[in-house]
């Protein structure tokens, strides 16, 4: 949660820092501020998105070196005093953290009992006053922030700036930090976004790295060391294949909608050069053993949130594919245990950002259990895939709104080729099957552009039924994940009551929620069992709820007050209907003037367990 951005060159500040706040504003949206330094200390913060603090701060102003935070609250409600950065007593040293410190508590007292005055309600607050406590005993400022860090307990990204200081210091500990090396300075952030139009050199910081921006040991303003235990490195740098303007809205009303009708291109890019129908053979560039993938018995998905779904989808993929047992855990409540056996168990982690807290800490027990493990993310050079061993990548772009939907697509498709591939590997998909599979991935950017298509029809049925008490979501098999993934938007973004439901189950006590007033959206497509969900379509139907179906066989619409088509895609045409519920989650939160891309309490990234 929270975005952090820094910079440190030869243009001012402020705008580059302000600007990077805004693009980060997905990660927190309660509060925001920055820090301007050169012989002084200049803080502004305010409660509120970021255009609150843009009212505040100077029209101008001539530092060359600052730092911003916009907040996600976890220590201290939303107010002016608990935004971010936070200063010592002296007023010299500012501070920006994303992440929990959780021996604040002994920290705060200690330091309370040294004389230190504290004006927040942060767990951050200690920092800037242990990085104080150095100075006045004598240390350098690299070292103040060293020694100050190291008394930290918990998962952390911080960047500190000095009065009088002419560099600024970077570190993190489970929580991420990206450095961007632009013509006239350098940049530091928890993402790239924030920077993407000034640069896309990057490289990204590994636990314990200390990262200095600016004139240090020889180094000029917009010069780069980076430090490991110690001793400088030359870092791995990357240059990223994202375009500045993917993190642009490009003229709709919301990231969200942007990114719903990017998914095409999205699906292109996670499947470019990866798939080859006629061959039936798919590409993903893994080390996997064949010995090993041969000797498989289960595949252990491990998410949380719209990944968790992703997976579920793809679990069902792998049984049927690849003929080996596929369990979903949700991260935060993963064990690996049953009597297992590790070296016979792939552990595959499913994270956008690749720094969610709680999946990072399952495929932490994993490895620790001997098992092999995987990532499929977004993100390149984030923390999973670090600690995994092997990673595969969805190619989906930056994704701004909180709510996700084109890497929830691109996290499918992509899952699909790993299960192809595991089942040509072991010997339980023909080519004929596969090449089936494989056409249907590569014609699914057309048909989700298809569905795209009849936008204008979901928002008239959405605004329609936006006044409704509660709606469900039903669907079997691959239908019941896109059910679940569905009324998790729309709870998401138009904080309406939602729930996704196996379609058998409304029978066995759901059925008493639904009313004329609870519309019914039901997948009714190849993949999903639609003779089955269509039983109890007519189970709601008979208890004048309305019904919206999404179908690609004939004879559904008789059943249906709605009926939208799904192009032939076979396994994955429940896939292609949860863009219907996208669309149709959109505009019911639209006409409710909801804040659509920062919906209340959530933020993009969870970083903190």
């Amino acid at each position: 949660m929270c975005g952090i951005v820094g910079y440190n060159g030869a243009q001012r500040a402020l705008p580059l820092v302000t600007e990077g706040l805004q693009n980060l504003e997905y990660r927190g949206y309660d509060s925001a501020g920055v820090a301007l330094s050169n012989g002084t200390l200049d803080v502004y913060k305010r409660s509120g998105e970021v255009s609150a603090l843009l009212d505040a701060l100077p029209e101008s102003a001539d530092q060359y070196r600052g730092i911003g935070h916009t907040r996600w609250s976890t220590h201290g409600p939303p107010t002016d005093a608990n935004a971010h950065p936070h200063t010592d007593c002296t007023g010299d040293v500012a501070v920006v953290h994303n992440g929990i410190v959780e021996n604040y508590d002994e920290l705060k007292s200690e330091l309370e009992a040294a004389g230190h005055a504290f004006t927040s309600e942060t767990d951050t607050e200690v920092v800037p006053h242990l990085i104080e406590t150095a100075l006045a005993d004598g240390k350098s400022p690299k070292a103040a922030v060293q020694w100050a860090v190291g008394r930290l307990e918990g998962s952390f990204a911080v960047v500190v700036t000095m009065a009088g200081v002419d560099a600024l210091f970077a570190t993190r500990q489970d929580s991420p930090l990206v450095v961007g090396y632009g013509d006239d300075g350098a940049f530091v952030a928890s993402d790239v976004t924030a920077f993407l139009e000034h640069t896309r050199d990057v490289t990204y910081l590994a636990d314990g790295d200390l990262a200095i921006l600016g004139a240090s040991d020889g180094q000029t303003a917009g010069d780069v060391r980076i430090e490991r235990d110690g001793e400088p490195i030359e870092p791995e740098r990357e240059t990223l294949e994202w375009e500045a303007d993917a993190a642009e809205k490009g003229g709709y009303d919301h990231y969200m909608l942007k990114e719903i009708h990017e998914q095409p291109s999205a699906l292109r890019q996670a499947l470019s050069g990866r798939v080859d129908p006629d061959a039936g053979t798919v590409d993903l560039d893994l080390e996997l053993p064949a010995e090993y993938v041969g000797s498989l018995e289960e595949v252990q998905f491990v998410a949380a949130g719209t990944s968790n779904y992703a997976a579920r989808y793809a679990a069902e993929l792998v049984e049927e594919l690849a003929d080996v047992r596929a369990t979903v855990e949700i991260a935060s409540e993963y064990e690996f245990d049953g009597g297992r056996d590790p070296w016979r168990t792939l552990v595959v982690a499913v994270t956008q950002s690749g720094e969610t807290a709680d999946t990072l800490a399952a495929i932490r027990k994993a490895s620790r259990a001997g098992a092999r493990t995987m990532a499929v993310t977004n993100t390149l050079g984030s923390t999973v895939t670090r600690e995994v061993d092997d990673s595969l990548f969805i190619r989906a772009g930056p994704e701004i709104g909180v709510a996700a939907t084109k890497t929830f697509c691109s996290q499918v498709a992509t899952m699909t080729m790993l299960s192809v591939a595991l089942g040509r590997q072991r010997g339980t998909l023909s080519s004929d099957r596969a090449s089936e599979v494989l056409s249907d991935l590569r014609g699914l950017p057309g048909a989700v552009q298809q569905v795209l298509d009849r936008t204008d029809d979901v928002e008239e049925v959405a605004l329609e039924l936006a006044d409704s008490d509660a709606f469900f979501f039903v669907g079997r098999w691959l239908g019941h994940p896109v059910a679940l993934e569905g009324a998790l938007k729309l709870k998401e973004i138009s904080y309406d009551h939602a729930e996704g439901f196996a379609a058998g189950e409304l029978k066995h006590g759901p059925l008493a929620l639904v009313t004329p007033e609870t519309p019914v959206l039901a997948v009714l497509t190849e993949g999903s069992r639609p003779e089955q969900t269509l039983n109890n379509v007519k189970e709601a139907q008979a208890r004048e709820a309305p019904v919206i179906g999404a179908s690609s066989g004939d004879g559904a619409g008789q059943y249906l007050d709605v009926e939208w088509p799904v192009p032939d895609a076979g396994l994955l045409e429940p896939l292609i209907t949860n863009v219907y519920w996208q669309l149709f989650a959109y505009y019911v939160a639209d006409s409710k003037d909801r804040s659509i891309d920062k919906p209340r309490n959530l933020a993009k990234s969870v970083t903190v367990e």
